[in-house]
């Protein structure tokens, strides 16, 4: 029998060719093995709660965050779901340190930690705290790191603000159960804040982070007017790359807000970049010096990592186009005079907000102008040029607040006005679509090479939970024709190519290769025959081992070695020392950088000790060639002739290592 075997990253591996002598037969067995244990040790009794995963700084990061009832060494361990056995981590689980500090909206303390050196396609385990105080086992899985790939985002959960906590915690978990049924690989939860109504109450956080999908797909979380009163936001996300200073935290205003930040992140093909736009002015001079640091952080982010991805998509919570209550707030008119000049020139493809409670999508926006005039309607595709920006304001998703859709004014086509679309007057003119039926929706982009496919789809109709409905406000959502899972919107977002043509070819991953060994061919005994006696002092016995292939594709071009020892000649009770066995290893087929070790005496004629101790059949050094070799080693039995008469055999253990 052939038996095989391959090794990557740090390996071991060891085989046993059997060894006779009537002096002898040499015959091939096979070993292999490890073995691992844990240890565990107490620690003072701790409460976990209000874990949430968050995103990281790319794709092989993870933020976990979470509250704590002590103030003790806390970490996350994490390790292969597939290595969890009975419930239990493996020793080979690894560790991340956490910090934190005393909460200052509740009691208790807060956590967070960077989970780091992710792999791909891989699914993952993770608990939080320390020993005998972990929280429960939590599990993600990563995609893909290259390519396309889908977000979900998520408009206002507002919990509370319908009056009751519970009706919009049901609503909440209904559309991320509905959400990512229909879309399980999607790879984030991309959130347009306001995930509460009261920025300190902590009941309200605890039924927006119910959902068990918040601790098993990364969340982009962004700060929502009715977040920024006290410290629970940040406390519960904590963002990757995030600057805190005045300008994009509270303008230096003590008063002011009490969490917040921008960030950015690279997520594939997406530059991210997420901002506080709850900072946009200061109130003793009035003058927007918050808006004017917001672009000056997009612009210097964009300009450092914008040749990092293919898509540019900003989040912040202030919709400047959206079609219902805030549509003619002073503040989101300031803001399209302050934005929106600067993200066309900074190459924003697709900006995301929330905060009005409502659906839209505009028109390809440029320089706070209509890009194109011509363009229609709740076109399905769109095709923006240099400088266009595509704007989506989030419908509610949990169904806690609509706001009504209001009418165009007589203000006009401006950069300020809220004049009628003259291809649609029942709309604003900035809109291609807007939509309220007092239901409740998410927003599924989907991130392709070659374009962006966004998507409105309803994750309820008028029935429970919905709680604004079941408050009796009206509801014109139609479940025959409109159910759960219907898209209200629907367009595909095409990227501008000049007068040029864009060509694009995917490359995947390499083949890691393997390293390995084998018997060449059958792996019979090896027949050393009939010891003959020299001299009349010894006896003598020759012969080949079988050779062992050896190939190496892997592209580390890692170093490795064939190496084997003996243990002692016996048959039944009778016994003479392996150390009498030597060799003279060489390569008959060159390749994989191989080469033969040294020549090994019998210990009859060097007294040292042969075989008994392991010898380098072949290696190869860092760097060598891909590739197979040969290898083959000529055996030499020297013995005293004070050595009972008898057939005896030995075992030849092979091993492997590679790194």
């Amino acid at each position: 029998m052939t038996l095989s075997t391959s090794t990557r990253a740090s390996a071991l591996v060891r085989r046993r060719l059997v060894a006779g002598v009537v002096a002898g037969f040499l015959g091939m067995g096979a070993a292999l093995g490890s073995g691992l244990t844990a240890t565990a040790s107490a620690a003072e009794s701790t409460t976990i709660s209000s874990v949430i995963l968050g995103v990281g700084a790319n794709e092989t990061q993870r933020i976990v965050t979470w509250y704590s009832s002590a103030d003790t060494a806390q970490k996350i361990q994490l390790a292969p779901t597939a290595e969890i056995v009975n419930g239990e981590f493996p020793a080979s689980a690894v560790s991340f340190d956490a910090v934190g500090a005393a909460n200052t909206s509740t009691t208790g303390f807060n956590r967070h930690a960077t989970i780091s050196n992710l792999r791909e396609k891989t699914a993952y385990s993770y608990r939080v705290g320390a020993e005998g105080s972990w929280s429960p086992t939590y599990a993600f899985k990563t995609q893909d790191f290259e390519g396309d790939y889908d977000f979900l985002f998520f408009g206002d959960p507002q919990i509370g603000s319908s009056g009751d906590r519970l009706k919009d915690q049901a609503g909440w978990e209904d559309t991320l159960k509905v959400a990512t049924a229909a879309n399980p690989n999607a790879e984030l939860l991309v959130s347009g804040g306001d995930h509460v109504e009261s920025a300190n109450d902590e009941g309200q956080w605890t039924s927006f982070m119910a959902p068990d999908q918040l601790r098993q797909y990364p969340v982009v979380a962004t700060i929502g007017n009715h977040d920024v009163g006290g410290k629970s936001y940040e406390q519960h996300h904590f963002t990757p790359n995030t600057d805190r200073t005045a300008p994009y935290y509270d303008n230096g205003n003590p008063a002011g807000t009490k969490s917040g930040g921008d960030y950015w992140f690279v997520y594939k093909d997406v530059l991210f970049i997420d901002i506080n736009s709850n900072s946009y002015k200061l109130p003793t001079d009035g003058s927007n010096a918050g808006d004017a640091a917001h672009v000056a952080y997009v612009t210097d982010v964009v300009n450092k990592h914008g040749s990092e991805a293919k898509w540019k998509v900003l989040v912040y919570h202030h919709s400047i186009y959206s079609p219902a209550s805030h549509a003619t707030d002073n503040d989101n008119k300031q803001r399209r005079e302050d934005f929106t000049t600067a993200f066309s020139n900074l190459g924003i493809d697709m900006v995301l907000q929330g905060h009005d409670h409502s659906y839209s999508r505009s028109y390809s926006i440029k320089n706070g102008q209509k890009e194109n005039p011509a363009e229609k309607p709740g076109a399905a595709d769109v095709f923006p040029g240099p400088g266009g920006v595509i704007y989506v304001t989030a419908n509610s998703a949990s169904g806690s607040k609509y706001y009504d859709i209001k009418k165009p004014d007589t203000t006009g086509t401006g950069i300020r006005g809220n004049g009628p679309d003259p291809l649609d007057p029942n709309k604003y003119w900035y809109n291609s679509v807007q939509n309220q039926e007092h239901v409740r929706s998410y927003v599924k982009v989907q991130v392709r090479g070659d374009k962006l496919v966004l998507a409105n789809i309803r994750s309820g109709t008028c029935a429970a939970p919905n709680a604004s409905v079941e408050n009796g406000l009206s509801c014109v959502n139609t479940p025959e024709g409109q159910p759960v899972g219907s898209i209200v919107d629907n367009v595909t977002v095409h990227p501008f190519n000049g007068d040029g043509q864009s060509i694009q070819v995917n490359v995947p991953n390499p083949a890691p290769g393997e390293f390995g060994w084998t018997i060449d061919g059958y792996n019979g005994l090896v027949d050393l025959g009939t010891a003959q006696e020299r001299n009349g002092t010894y006896f003598q016995a020759n012969g080949k081992i079988n050779p062992i292939l050896v190939s190496d594709s892997r592209r580390s071009l890692a170093p490795w070695s064939i190496s084997a020892n003996v243990g002692d000649f016996t048959d039944a009770e009778k016994t003479f020392s392996g150390s009498y066995l030597g060799w003279t290893p060489y390569v008959l087929d060159a390749g994989a950088g191989a080469e033969a070790g040294a020549p090994i005496l019998s210990s009859y004629d060097d007294q040292g000790k042969g075989l008994s101790v392991s010898s380098a059949l072949g290696a190869a050094a860092q760097g060598h060639p891909r590739g197979g070799a040969k290898l083959g080693a000529d055996l030499d039995l020297k013995i005293p002739d004070s050595i009972a008469k008898g057939s005896y055999r030995t075992t030849l253990t092979i091993t492997a290592l590679s790194s």
